[in-house]
């Protein structure tokens, strides 16, 4: 995926200025896409020239003016067609995981301090991801016209990709738990085992 496809999506949702994108980014987009505030602007200027969003200028009070970007026809129409193109699934690429393999060739006990780091880091993210979907996915907000409402597209896509956030940290840190009462069997010190004579 292009960080050009995440901002159409963004900005479709809601329009707004590239500080504000950016903000939607370390939230709720960096769920799944991440970017620098650098990245985003130089995208939106070249999406710009390219007739892919809109930009208008709004008048504030005190400050500068800012940009507001909007989704144009042709980048609606870039957007329809990468949504209808086929994507290879994913694979993975885990840095963590090769160093526990290598832990096998020198301390594995010394891989404990690194694995409860990541491990706290997915519970932090996770702890994140829950307290938005609390905040912004509660029964009463996710029906707010009952549930006989007809389903509102933009939510409940929404909704689907931070559930898939959630399992995927939930997942992570119940298998951070398994590596650390793995490398616990280990004691500190014990390093590999000499290949036989």
């Amino acid at each position: 995926m292009a960080l050009e496809h995440a901002i159409l999506v963004s900005l479709l949702e809601k329009p707004g200025s590239g500080y504000e994108l950016a903000r939607r980014f370390e939230r709720s987009i960096g769920y799944f896409w991440t970017a620098t505030h650098q990245q985003i602007y130089r995208v939106l200027k070249r999406m710009e020239n390219d007739g892919w969003v809109d930009v208008r200028d709004v008048p504030q009070q005190g400050r500068p003016d800012k940009k507001e970007y909007s989704v144009a026809d042709l980048g609606r129409a870039a957007l329809s067609s990468w949504l209808h193109d086929p994507i290879e699934p994913e694979t993975v690429r885990h840095d963590l995981a090769v160093k526990i393999r290598g832990a096998a060739f020198d301390d594995p006990a010394a891989l404990i301090r690194e694995v409860e780091r990541h491990r706290q880091a997915h519970r932090d993210r996770l702890a994140h991801y829950l307290a938005g979907e609390a905040r912004d996915f509660t029964e009463s907000s996710a029906h707010p016209a009952g549930p006989q409402a007809p389903l509102d597209a933009e939510r409940e896509l929404q909704h689907v990709v931070l559930r898939g956030g959630i399992a995927y940290e939930r997942m992570m840190t119940d298998w951070l738990d398994d590596v650390l009462a793995t490398l616990a069997r280990f004691g500190p010190g014990r390093g590999p085992t000499p290949p036989a004579a």
